[in-house]
């Protein structure tokens, strides 16, 4: 059900503004997504900032759409925006479009947009403004107005027409990023590459973080630096790591100048780490807290759709600062742990004072014993000083311990260990 509803023509030239207020901009243009069987998703907005420049805003980073403003994070990209293969700009390419409606009863063009906000915050297409034909013969009359949802209506392709990349991308809309990259990975390479271009970047990083590394490397060179830069701010710090570890020197430290300061530094620390120790291993964002914040507040940080389900099993404790590389690690608190107090319980009364934490210079050897030795899904990392500077989790280790074709293997075949713990 929806929550909110926006028409496209009406956002256009709203002002966008960050948390404190300060104006960053006015809105240009919606960008979507074709899927196959639902409403074409939004993900993001075109913003216009001084020196008409526009760029793009994920609508990951838009917190508030209302009463003609937008309010973000605070944080946008300012790279000229370059629209990607799979993106449709609603104002610029959909209206004035010809549709059908499914029930025979004409066709009629689309006038505006409206983008639908559900329960979990992501923004769809919802109905669309249709003119129909006019019916009378008068030069200044004008057809008649309809509203109709998106499933009411088609657009029209032409018998015997090839499927383009970008309904083929719609085709995989509904596929898991593991069943996506496999079925990349079975295409041609020339077919590989035009359907990777057509994915949005969210969707192409999730892909790729389930493929061979030398499959990732292949395929964000024939996409371009900047491309491949946009793709692996999207990926997971420890994947993007494994990745640029592939590249050159002189192109990985291109790749990373490109890539969103933030992003680019929690890159840059894991690369310092060998690819079979802990540090190598781990992901440099787990969820951090004081010992004062209440099992409440923790609980609903790992309600959070987007967090791994190994990441969401604990919350680590730390001394401020509680970003990675944090203050001194105190303890973990796992979520059934949780569970059993009430919502507002001190975590630093619960933690989990058995847990160990790993070394980051750590063997995998010995980061898959201890999680194997106490039945965990997740083991705090630290450094010298004893700070938390990320998380090793058990499918690292599994993608670690696999043979590189592990992907490859079907039915009740067994693989075998690779020689040497060879990764990946």
């Amino acid at each position: 059900m929806s929550t909110q509803r926006v028409f496209v023509a009406r956002l256009v030239g709203c002002a966008v503004f960050d948390p404190a207020g300060d104006r960053l901009g006015k809105v240009r243009d919606v960008v979507v997504i074709y899927r196959k069987d639902d409403p074409p998703r939004v993900v993001g907005l075109v913003v216009e900032i001084p020196g008409r420049r526009n760029v793009f805003l994920s609508i990951g980073r838009v917190t508030s759409i209302r009463a003609g403003q937008v309010i973000t994070t605070g944080l946008i990209n300012v790279r000229r925006f370059q629209q990607r293969g799979g993106e449709v700009r609603v104002m610029a390419e959909m209206l004035g479009r010809k549709v059908y409606f499914t029930d025979g009863s004409g066709e009629a063009v689309i006038e505006d947009v409206a983008i639908e906000r559900d329960r979990l915050g992501m923004w769809d297409i919802g109905q669309l403004f249709l003119r129909k034909p006019k019916t009378s013969g008068s030069p200044f009359a004008k057809g008649p107005t309809t509203f109709a949802d998106w499933q009411d209506v088609r657009e029209q392709q032409s018998p015997g027409e090839a499927q383009s990349a970008e309904q083929l991308v719609a085709t995989y809309s509904e596929l898991k990023p593991a069943d996506l990259a496999n079925t990349l990975l079975d295409l041609p390479d020339e077919r590989l590459l035009e359907v990777a271009e057509e994915l949005s970047d969210g969707r192409l990083a999730d892909a790729l973080e389930e493929m061979p590394e030398d499959d990732q490397v292949h395929i964000l060179e024939a996409l371009g630096d900047e491309r491949a830069a946009d793709i692996l701010d999207q990926m997971e710090p420890d994947d993007a790591a494994d990745v640029l570890a592939q590249l050159p020197e002189d192109q990985r430290e291109e790749l990373l100048e490109l890539m969103e300061p933030e992003e680019a530094e929690d890159v840059r620390a894991l690369l310092k780490y060998g690819p079979d120790t802990a540090g190598g291993l781990m992901t440099s964002e787990p969820i951090v807290l004081s010992a004062d914040s209440t099992v409440a507040e923790a609980l609903a940080l790992i309600r959070r759709h987007e967090l791994h389900p190994a990441l969401a099993a604990a919350v680590f404790v730390t001394l401020p600062p509680y970003e990675t590389p944090t203050g001194r690690l105190l303890g973990m608190v796992h979520f059934q742990r949780m569970l059993r107090y009430p919502p507002h319980e001190r975590l630093g009364a619960i933690i989990d004072e058995t847990a160990d934490a790993v070394p980051a210079t750590a063997s995998a050897a010995e980061v898959a014993r201890m999680l194997a030795s106490y039945n965990l899904v997740s083991l705090p990392v630290v450094d010298q000083a004893h700070r938390l500077v990320g998380a090793v989790s058990v499918d690292d280790v599994l993608d670690y311990l696999l043979p590189e074709d592990w992907r490859s293997h079907d039915g009740d075949e067994t693989p075998k260990p690779a020689a040497g713990g060879a990764r990946r």
